[in-house]
């Protein structure tokens, strides 16, 4: 009987805990469907009535569309060049081990501590010199917006790429060089395939991080067109008045895409992280 207790109050700790973190959303969840009497009235029922009345009302006011166009937009472009580029970056460092590789991989990495707050307002301040130097745009623009990204996230990519390549053997490159390989077919013929564990857990956390930024697409974005879903969904929580069915309701569409996303590859994590960072 004491055995069979000690079994089961692990497993009720876990199903408390599993619901204490599933209750905010079913918060978010209930309240999107119910009118503004309904959500003062009681926070926690269920909607008498499930209306979808209030998720169209915010597409409209969140002018959806171009929100989630420019959201696809910035994540898969910006993910895209974080994974070349810091794949790339970690194979050259691990391969070069000299002291310049290891000075410049303790650097890019070291990045990965400071505080964004601590530098957003000098980051706005160059960025819009480097627009006034070179004609770009580099605020208030997609392009610019992107920009910034693949630098910020440049440090993890190369982080959990550069302990996965520590792990392959020299030799495999060896015996493809000398069956005629380029290092450019070396590269993305054998070396690259063998990272796609660490590819995974890179894109998901990439995806997370990016689809649901706030602070950076605030600072940089100002034009209602490119606008990002975490920006549009904002405007609902004006200064004095806050419509909450409607911002649950906006909040629910900004969180299926990326959900959906996280649960299809979330098999992903495990795997590049114990065979990326854990074995650098």
């Amino acid at each position: 009987m004491a055995k069979s207790v000690k079994k089961i109050i692990p497993n009720v700790l876990v199903a408390l805990m599993c619901l204490l973190y599933l209750f905010p959303i079913y918060l978010i969840l209930t309240n999107s469907f119910k009118s503004r009497a309904e959500m003062y009235k009681n926070m926690v029922a269920l909607p008498g009535k499930f209306s979808f009345k209030y998720y169209t009302s915010a597409i409209g006011k969140m002018n959806f569309t171009i929100s989630l166009f420019n959201s696809i937009v910035i994540t898969i472009v910006s993910i895209t060049i974080i994974v070349v580029l810091s794949a790339m970056t970690a194979w050259m460092f691990v391969r070069s081990a000299n002291k310049l590789s290891i000075a410049l991989f303790s650097i890019l990495v070291a990045t990965m501590l400071i505080p964004f707050q601590t530098i957003m307002m000098p980051l706005m301040q160059e960025m819009n010199k480097i627009g006034k130097v070179t004609g770009l745009q580099m605020t208030d623009s997609v392009g610019g917006l992107i920009f910034m990204y693949i630098g910020f996230g440049a440090g993890m990519g190369v982080f959990l790429y550069h302990g996965f390549i520590s792990s392959i053997p020299v030799s495999l490159e060896e015996a493809a060089i000398i069956d005629g390989c380029s290092v450019w077919t070396l590269f993305w013929r054998i070396v690259f395939p063998i990272l796609k564990p660490t590819t995974m857990t890179l894109i998901i956390l990439d995806v997370i991080w990016i689809w649901n930024d706030y602070l950076l697409p605030s600072l940089t974005l100002k034009s209602t067109a490119n606008r990002t879903i975490p920006i549009s969904t904002a405007k609902f929580f004006g200064q004095y008045t806050i419509s909450w069915n409607e911002a649950m309701a906006a909040l629910v569409i900004t969180i299926i895409p990326v959900a959906i996303f996280y649960l299809a590859a979330q098999k992903y994590i495990v795997k590049g992280v114990a065979a990326g960072a854990v074995k650098g």
